[in-house]
């Protein structure tokens, strides 16, 4: 029989359990923006969980990748500082994690030319994560980066030798082409290279506050670093319903719901309990509730956010100290594939 995603992610949590030290992850995001709520609870708590566990952690900042949709990277230091400012305040711990900038490690891009080589322009063009992202691309017409966009995330996986990704299931596709280079350069020049497995997240997608998904460029998201009276006034004016009883039902209730379970996961509750306790209290009370569970949850995060942005000499040391072990492992493996290629 075969074994699904899921199946398999579980078998991995197991094996991650057991022998946390067997792991490396490779996971980041892209400067454009503070990070938000749902990206808090989609994966920044479980890189934290990971590390926590003792897995390794490489945190990409992929600053080149900003390129990928647009023409220019606008306020890309800013970005770059606030995301690591993000990562440290949500509890990546930068004496263990290595975190770089995609852009201060050339060996790393030096491994696309020979990936590209072993994908055909047929599987590029099918790639369903390809074919979305030029779909709603703010872009007239798309670069070639937008195109070799899986083989690029190849190299920043394999790089590092990583043999874990956490991702959504919209990114299997991507991380379906990493096994594949994977698996042709070893077949070809000799093995170099783990085929990496998929870590299918547990956590639920939170919608934006229109009720659309959140997303930084919708303007729809709660950011780590708002304040108490943004926080307020976005859930303000959440999408819900008219109708006054308050219940958790994702289907047919999906703009409430998304709401109670907001309020949810800040509490480390579940939801039909939070939607109970409202009741009858009708959108008003919902979002009351709403506001003072992120509000509250946020609360220790952005005081240790607002540290770290104060002190950049140190947020521009950590990302330092990090292209410098990444850089050195990047050289390392250019060379194992120099050999391999040669020999």
């Amino acid at each position: 029989m075969q074994t699904t995603p899921d199946t398999r992610s579980r078998e991995l949590e197991e094996r991650i359990a057991a022998d946390p030290g067997a792991f490396r992850i490779l996971t980041g995001d892209r400067p454009t923006g503070p990070l938000h709520l749902g990206h808090y609870f989609g994966t920044l708590a479980n890189r934290v969980r990971l590390q926590k566990a003792g897995v390794e952690l490489f945190v990409l900042v992929a600053d080149y990748q900003v390129l990928t949709d647009r023409d220019v990277a606008d306020h890309l230091s800013e970005h770059v500082e606030g995301l690591v400012a993000d990562y440290l305040a949500v509890g990546v711990d930068p004496s263990a994690a290595t975190i770089f900038r995609h852009s201060a490690v050339p060996a790393l891009n030096q491994l696309m030319l020979p990936f590209l080589s072993l994908v055909s322009v047929a599987e590029l063009s099918r790639n369903p994560t390809v074919k979305d992202e030029i779909a709603t691309s703010r872009q007239a017409s798309v670069s070639g980066l937008m195109f070799t966009y899986p083989v690029h995330q190849a190299a920043d996986i394999l790089f590092c030798k990583a043999n874990l990704v956490p991702v959504g299931k919209d990114q299997l596709p991507h991380q379906e082409i990493t096994r594949t280079i994977a698996r042709r350069f070893n077949e070809r020049y000799g093995p170099v290279f783990p085929v990496p497995d998929a870590l299918l997240s547990a956590a639920p997608s939170l919608l934006g506050v229109d009720g659309l998904k959140m997303s930084k460029s919708r303007g729809n998201a709660i950011t780590l670093s708002a304040g108490p009276d943004e926080t307020a006034r976005l859930i303000r004016r959440a999408v819900t319903d008219p109708d006054r009883h308050i219940t958790y039902e994702p289907e047919t209730r999906p703009q409430v719901s998304n709401l109670v379970l907001l309020a949810a996961l800040c509490q480390e509750r579940d939801p039909h309990s939070v939607a109970a306790e409202i009741g009858d209290g009708g959108a008003a009370a919902l979002k009351k509730v709403v506001t003072d569970s992120v509000n509250e949850f946020l609360r220790p995060l952005r005081a240790r956010r607002a540290e770290l942005i104060a002190d950049r000499t140190y947020l521009r040391r950590v990302l330092a100290e990090g292209n410098a072990r990444a850089n050195a492992v990047a050289d390392r493996t250019l060379d194992e594939v120099r050999s391999a290629m040669e020999s």
